[in-house]
């Protein structure tokens, strides 16, 4: 699976992210220059936990973003489809509830959440908005979502240089430093092919969500949706 414009078949986003998994945080760090620290901290900031409050991390991968949240003092708890990631995320993170599921059909009964949250893995859900509703299940009312996902940068000569960087540049780093390179073809042309700021939001206020509003991270590289549970 190599092209954005497949289907995104849950097996094969699945077999794509165990393929990564050995070296995620790593490459995600390289690939970032160290950017993804500031915006696993921006999600928890937005997300405005009280202390034991409950979170959902959806899309949680090796559980980084989990372990963000936790610091709040919340009980966060992640989830992810790729089994290699958990199994990668257990071993360096053995203290953070990390748990296999789907996105579309979460095992979790309704209003179970305080806060929801998706990093970076809404783009790779077959039905963003289907997601998005099922995150609003689980969610009770008046609880909070905030979506870290990249999106488009609003400078029209940094957009230039940065799509050059993610067509071109970010395959070469990722042969270096990842365990399958070739996954990161996909996701480069996965983030070209996402909807802009205002394509995302209108997306999330279609789908049970209330009060969406958004400001932009690394200059749009980079956006956090946020929205409330009516």
């Amino acid at each position: 699976m190599t092209r954005a414009d497949l289907d995104k078949q849950p097996h094969e986003i699945a077999a794509m992210f165990d393929g990564v998994a050995r070296r995620y945080d790593l490459t995600n760090t390289v690939l970032s220059f160290g950017r993804d620290r500031g915006w696993r901290r921006a999600t928890r900031e937005a997300l405005d936990l009280a202390p034991g409050q409950r979170v959902l991390d959806v899309g949680a991968g090796t559980g980084t973003s989990t372990q963000e949240l936790a610091a709040s003092g919340a009980y966060a708890v992640g989830l992810d489809l790729s089994i290699g990631m958990l199994q990668a995320g257990r071993r360096a993170r053995p203290g953070v509830p990390l748990l296999a599921g789907d996105a579309l059909r979460l095992p979790f009964p309704d209003a179970a959440f305080d806060a929801v949250t998706i990093s970076f893995a809404l783009r790779n859900v077959v039905e963003p908005a289907a997601a998005l509703r099922e995150l609003a299940r689980v969610t009770r009312p008046g609880g909070r979502l905030v979506v870290c996902e990249f999106s488009h940068p609003t400078v029209v000569p940094f957009r230039q240089v940065y799509m050059s960087y993610l067509m071109r540049s970010l395959p070469v780093v990722a042969r270096r430093v990842s365990s399958n390179p070739e996954a990161y073809v996909y996701l480069a042309e996965s983030i070209r092919a996402w909807p802009d700021q205002s394509g995302l939001s209108t997306l999330i206020g279609e789908s049970g969500w209330q009060d969406v509003a958004w400001r932009n991270l690394t200059g749009g590289i980079v956006a956090l949706h946020r929205a409330t549970r009516d």
